[in-house]
């Protein structure tokens, strides 16, 4: 898939493009809905299918305070889109003088001249140009007078529930994996570079990979049954505890940790991604090191199973 940094930057003419546009923030089934939808449209007109997304999110620019964690990493949502089998994605920088332009400027200045748009795929609450004025509505209409046809998706709902980014992020951060991978099509994922903690995973005899989470979107604290898997791909399971190890401090920043079910060797310096399957327990205290290991020893083998 050619990737390509704004508008811009494009090396050549699109060939006559069906090009889907949005934030598409996890890449979840209503955006995947989305891909097959121009992948089919170009498919019968021996066009290309792009996605044009944003970076960063337009909240962290509009409204930094109020900007949602993102469900996953910039280029982790690159390869969800790769993956879906599309031509190229271009990635606009979203910074104030995108903001600015009106919805006409917008569709005459990106979508007409820059990509030559035949066909554009949207959600049905798409919104765009300055204050957010355009709407589905009025993207059809400067369509209409512009030369290309704009399809509106309807929300997609699996068993009764409206897929959408926020929704996702409300299972995630409730510790509703269950809820989450329904609407994701898959696990909800963390992933960072693995770094040392205060090595009492070793010093209990259940060694732990202690990760600098990149990823925005944590869950509730808590044990979670997962996989992690290593920079060469090969996955194993695990048992991933987020939280702040009350056990041994009444306070503290927030940890993930994980143990690797079956691993042996040193990860320290290297990235690791996880993946949440089903939440275990919440996060508690116990009395003393030695309740605490039996415990993880029956997460790990809840994990295992």
């Amino acid at each position: 898939m050619l990737i390509v940094p704004g508008h811009q930057a494009l090396p050549r003419p699109l060939r006559a493009p069906a090009v889907a546009i949005g934030n598409f923030d996890g890449v979840h089934r209503g955006h995947q809905r989305l891909f097959e939808e121009i992948r089919g449209r170009a498919a019968a007109r021996q066009a290309e299918a792009v996605v044009l997304t944003f970076e960063p999110h337009p909240a962290k620019v509009l409204a930094p305070r109020f900007a949602p964690p993102l469900i996953c990493t910039p280029a982790r949502k690159l390869e969800r889109i790769a993956a879906a089998g599309l031509d190229a994605c271009v990635v606009e920088p979203f910074d104030a003088a995108l903001a600015a332009l009106s919805p006409t400027e917008f569709v005459d200045q990106v979508i007409v001249r820059a990509l030559g748009a035949h066909e554009l795929c949207i959600g049905y609450n798409f919104t765009f140009g300055k204050g957010r004025a355009g709407d589905a509505k009025q993207l059809a209409a400067l369509g209409r007078s512009r030369g290309f046809d704009t399809v509106i998706v309807e929300p997609v709902t699996i068993d009764g529930i409206v897929c959408s980014s926020t929704k996702v992020r409300e299972f995630v951060l409730a510790g509703r994996i269950d809820g989450a991978t329904l609407l994701l099509g898959r696990a909800p994922e963390i992933e960072g570079m693995v770094i040392r903690g205060a090595g009492r995973g070793r010093t209990l005899g259940i060694p732990t990979a202690n990760l600098r989470p990149e990823t925005e979107l944590l869950p509730a604290p808590g044990v979670y049954a997962g996989w992690a898997e290593l920079p060469t791909g090969k996955r194993h399971r695990a048992a991933i505890n987020l939280g702040t190890n009350p056990t041994f401090q009444p306070t503290g920043a927030l940890h993930v940790e994980a143990h690797l079910i079956g691993f042996s060797g040193e990860l320290y310096d290297s990235r690791l991604r996880l993946g949440l399957l089903r939440r275990l327990r919440p996060e508690q205290r116990f009395s003393s090191a030695e309740a605490l290991i039996a415990q993880i020893k029956n997460d790990i083998a809840e994990a295992s199973a």
